[in-house]
């Protein structure tokens, strides 16, 4: 792994990586993340592996107690409701500037990324719809152009992408919900419509927050 990169961006590679694994579940709340195992796993000295936990630990994904190590971050009903109303207001402001400041590329880039959303609707496809979600969200942020705004969302995306990746593997009707509410969010972004673009988005947030409450210990 070291051979091709950086020594520097090591850390946030393997990070990634290790992120990915929390988020998709690979790696269970509360599991101890030993550095090890991680140290072994990807080849790498203990030392970036220390700055990838503190990069994780960063995102929200990994808590360091004393005595007890590193463990990966519990999911619970505070943790969720704490994250999804920082959400719902951030990613319904930023539907309503993409409404208002968008470019014709960034609705050509929404109406690609709804039909990748439609085509792993087809299959039903949970983790290929949760990605090009996650993808047309960004797309969303992209056409707001509200630089705090996304650095804001950007510090809460990593916990939110777990209660996101949960709701749909345990409601995969959401991926209908979502595809319609996401149809009816790109109508409005390229009609301008920003209490639209708004509206839609915080129904679907609030409809995959009341459905992941039920999955998640208070």
């Amino acid at each position: 792994m070291t051979d091709s990169l950086d020594f520097s961006l090591v850390p946030r590679r393997v990070a990634e990586t290790l992120g990915s694994d929390i988020i998709f579940g690979r790696m269970a709340p509360d599991a101890r993340v030993i550095e090890e195992d991680i140290a072994e796993r990807f080849g790498v000295s203990r030392s970036p592996v220390r700055e990838c936990i503190r990069l994780l630990e960063q995102d929200g994904l990994v808590i360091r107690a004393e005595r007890r190590g590193a463990r990966v971050s519990s999911l619970s009903r505070r943790d969720l409701d704490e994250v999804y109303s920082c959400r719902l207001a951030l990613e319904g402001i930023a539907a309503a500037e993409a409404a208002q400041r968008h470019e014709p590329d960034d609705v050509k880039l929404l109406q690609a990324g709804l039909s990748q959303l439609r085509k792993a609707f087809q299959k039903s496809d949970i983790a290929g719809y949760f990605e090009a979600n996650v993808a047309f969200t960004d797309a969303v942020h992209k056409a707001a152009d509200n630089t705090t705004l996304k650095r804001l969302l950007g510090s809460i995306q990593k916990q939110a992408l777990r209660y996101r990746f949960l709701a749909y593997r345990s409601f995969p009707q959401l991926m209908q919900t979502s595809l319609d509410g996401n149809r009816e969010v790109v109508e409005a972004i390229r009609n301008h419509n920003g209490v639209e673009a708004r509206t839609q988005t915080e129904r679907m947030i609030e409809r995959s927050w009341n459905a992941v409450r039920k999955c998640v210990p208070d």
